[in-house]
């Protein structure tokens, strides 16, 4: 945005109006702007300013006289609260939706679907086990919206039991045929030609064959110990000598491709792009040479589904990292909560596997057609541009160009960029020197921000010690695959003091943490596992540096993990700061983490368990002491789920007082908005797109004073009792401005927003016929790709 424009929210608020208001006026005096974040050239905000002062507009009303409190209400009626199992849920139908919307490319759907499905294995092995465990310990304690377990268990089958019939069957009805109309076509076996059927014979023998083991099941072999999420084969067999019938089981091996290419030559139509098979259907077509002297006479697929959270006694491990390598040996073989089966599965075969994995009738899932389909993955990212989004490239932030030495060229005497000279690259150290840096994922660049943080740190002669917490740093254990992890050894091999949190309880990343705390330790870093009953969930750098004669500290906080990759996919905030007082802070929570430290009191940060819940309740009451005062209370606050009680509560009585409050919740919300008399006040949207929204920014009005933070914890008891956290209040003008514009794009949105109803459901906003669509992510690209613009022209 240019020195000489302004925009529409910055000429609202000296307005004293509403932003629509103001878009309003801009609209009936033909100035174009769309959204509360739209820029004008100061000549029509002249204009814009005179049209109001002429009563185009009415003035803005005076203050109101102080409102009464409300009659008292009891606010801990479950009927105030929505369930948080079934509100997941209500999140991942949502994700489908995209698979379903006509609006989402085709490959795009598919990676919807996989996603979807993906979640649903993660929420039965940690949420439904949970629930089962709760029943099996006879647990009487109810949820918030005051269901038994075993209520909570039943709606989610009644719930999912539909939706995934739809799911399949929209699949096969719709999204195949379109596939095919593409030229991507998934075959059937029975619909191959010879030259194709030849071909997954041969591929069959060399590939398949050497890896597969069928396992018998009759008195002298009992029933074969099934791995979680694995794809298999219930075969049925008939000796061809005595006549007897037999059961075997066959597993589909999880390390070759789900789906195996054909030859492009081999398809019957000369156009297709890519057509493949599902390796159960190759396997199932041969399974002759698995028994020979055998009569095939029937296979079915099924999956199951086991209970993988862990069940660890902290308080009683000697070591805590041998301790978790034990429970997740265990995690192995944990109990089966699912079974999905391919529907027309013979009765018997289905009561003996029921039988055999100790599970009931709701916990079994007839699949009409493939199973599994989180492998639809793979196809979604099969290189046909025109049928997925185009690739995001992140902006490298306008301070730190030189940084990541993208030299801009000197302009001679002449006004042309001479190119023999050129500016020299500056250290980031300089740059956070000059103010606060906040960087946006995936729009910014985690590589020149965050990596490029702790890259140099590791490599400046300058930089005495480096201390940072690791939850989720990348997909594996390789070490090419976590450019963080490279620095940190990088420094400690260069005499740095390294300090790593790794926290080995991060759910599905512990057998890969415990790879990098290895790797850490080899080469001198001092690895700290966490305290013991909490998860170091907190996003927090600290880098100390010898300048001229006196120590500086730096600091980053964010929202979002050391992770390059998800850095790519997920929405997050970072802080580079380097204020004293962050640097203190992040000093003593560094020795609450490593040390022996009761550190009750932080100078800015907000610390869970510490004092992160009281600090929020202070802040929502701050707005209703306003608002009882006759002036304007409002909230803004951004998190991915939203459960605590007692916050609930707050803001039940925040809206009771008149308090404004927008909610942006993507996943999980108890909370529900509209009651009358109790959350009318009260919005709540979630926003589904290509990215997966993961930041948290928490805004209270203050009377025009505004207080912002941003931080990793969402409002959840595991998040502020259980959880190490950290949440850092926003100071830089600039920068509060930045996150109050982004939060107004996010609320303005009609395309990825959804609005939540009282009953729990959700409403997908869509734009009017003479409404321009307001994308979020769209929009948030379009801006970072016009200030990289503006800063090359």
């Amino acid at each position: 945005m240019g020195s000489d424009s302004i925009r529409i929210y910055t000429l609202a608020r000296e307005l004293q109006l509403s932003s629509k208001e103001v878009l309003a006026l801009s609209h009936t005096l033909q100035i174009e702007a769309t959204t509360p974040s739209s820029s004008v050239s100061q000549a029509d905000a002249d204009r814009i300013m005179a049209a109001s002062q002429a009563n185009s507009v009415e003035p803005a009303p005076p203050p109101k006289p102080p409102v009464a409190p409300p009659p008292e209400i009891n606010l801990r009626d479950p009927a105030y609260y929505l369930n948080r199992e079934i509100s997941w849920l209500k999140f991942n139908q949502r994700v489908l939706h995209e698979a379903f919307d006509e609006r989402t490319l085709l490959l795009e759907r598919l990676k919807f679907m996989a996603i979807y499905s993906s979640n649903l294995d993660e929420y039965f092995m940690v949420r439904v086990s949970g629930l089962k465990q709760q029943i099996a310990a006879q647990v009487t304690q109810r949820s918030l919206d005051g269901l038994t377990a075993q209520a909570q268990l039943d709606a989610i089958h009644k719930e999912l039991k539909p939706e995934i019939q739809q799911q399949h069957q929209y699949f096969t009805e719709f999204l195949k045929p379109e596939l095919a109309k593409e030229n991507i076509c998934l075959l059937d076996y029975d619909n191959l030609n010879p030259q194709q059927v030849a071909f997954l014979h041969q591929y069959f023998l060399d590939q398949i064959f050497p890896v597969l083991t069928p396992l018998a099941v009759d008195p002298g072999h009992p029933f074969p110990y099934i791995s979680n999420l694995s794809l298999n084969l219930a075969v049925l067999v008939k000796d061809t000598q005595t006549g007897d019938g037999h059961f075997a089981r066959v597993k589909v091996p999880s390390m070759l491709p789900r789906f195996i290419e054909l030859p492009e030559n081999s398809c019957d139509c000369s156009t297709c792009r890519w057509s493949g098979v599902p390796i159960e259907q190759v396997i199932a077509q041969n399974l002759e040479f698995l028994f020979p002297g055998m009569t095939i006479q029937a296979c079915y697929p099924f999956r199951i589904t086991r209970n993988a959270d862990l069940e660890l006694e902290e308080d009683e491990a000697d070591d805590l990292l041998l301790a978790i390598e034990e429970e997740l040996r265990k995690r192995r073989f944990g109990s089966v909560v699912r079974m999905e089966i391919q529907t027309g599965t013979p009765d018997f075969i289905c009561q003996t596997l029921m039988r055999e994995l100790e599970l009931d009738e709701s916990d079994v899932y007839h699949i009409e057609g493939l199973l599994s389909l989180s492998d639809l993955m793979g196809l979604g990212f099969l290189p046909f541009p025109q049928l997925q989004q185009a690739p995001w490239t992140p902006i490298v932030p306008t301070r730190l160009r030189k940084v990541e030495q993208l030299e801009m060229p000197v302009v001679a005497a002449n006004g042309q960029p001479d190119k023999s000279i050129k500016e020299p690259p500056t250290d980031i150290f300089s740059v956070i020197r000059g103010g606060d840096l906040l960087a946006h994922h995936p729009y910014d660049s985690f590589t020149a921000t965050v990596q490029k943080f702790i890259t140099q740190a590791a490599h400046d002669p300058n930089v005495l010690t480096i201390k940072m917490t690791l939850y989720r740093t990348a997909a594996d254990g390789g070490l090419t695959s976590s450019p963080i992890v490279s620095s940190l050894i990088a420094a400690a091999e260069n005499g740095k003091q390294v300090v790593a949190l790794v926290e080995l309880k991060a759910r599905f990343d512990e057998e890969n943490n415990i790879v990098w705390a290895r790797k850490l330790e080899k080469v001198g870093v001092h690895v700290v596992y966490g305290l013991v009953g909490l998860k170091t969930h907190t996003k927090i750098a600290l880098v100390v540096r010898r300048e001229s004669k006196k120590i500086r500290r730096y600091v980053h906080i964010g929202t979002g993990n050391y992770n390059p990759k998800t850095a790519r996919l997920y929405t997050d905030l970072g802080l580079l700061s380097c204020r004293d007082d962050l640097g203190a802070d992040l000093t003593d929570l560094f020795n609450y983490l490593t040390g022996f430290s009761r550190h009750q009191s932080y100078r800015k940060l907000l610390v869970a368990p510490v004092n992160l819940r009281d600090r929020i309740l202070e802040l929502i009451d701050r707005e209703i002491d306003h608002q009882r005062q006759g002036n304007s209370g409002r909230i803004i606050a951004k998190m991915n789920s939203l459960v605590d009680a007692k916050i609930i509560r707050a803001l039940y009585r925040a809206s009771q007082a008149g308090v404004k409050i927008d909610l942006i919740v993507r996943g999980i919300c108890s909370l529900k908005p509209g009651l009358k008399g109790i959350s009318e006040t009260i919005s709540v949207i979630s926003i589904i797109g290509r990215f997966l929204e993961h930041d948290r920014i928490f805004y209270f009005h203050n009377q025009g004073q505004p207080t912002v933070l941003i931080g990793s914890a969402d409002w959840r008891q595991r998040n502020l009792d259980r959880r190490v956290e950290a949440v850092v209040p926003i100071e830089d003008p600039a920068l509060v401005a930045e996150l109050r514009e982004l939060l107004e794009i996010m609320l303005s949105d009609n395309r990825q927003a959804w609005d939540l109803q009282p009953d729990g459901t959700f409403v997908q906003r869509r734009p009017a016929p003479d409404e321009p669509e307001r994308s979020t992510h769209e929009l948030l690209m379009q801006r970072a790709t016009q200030y990289a613009h503006c800063l090359l022209h």
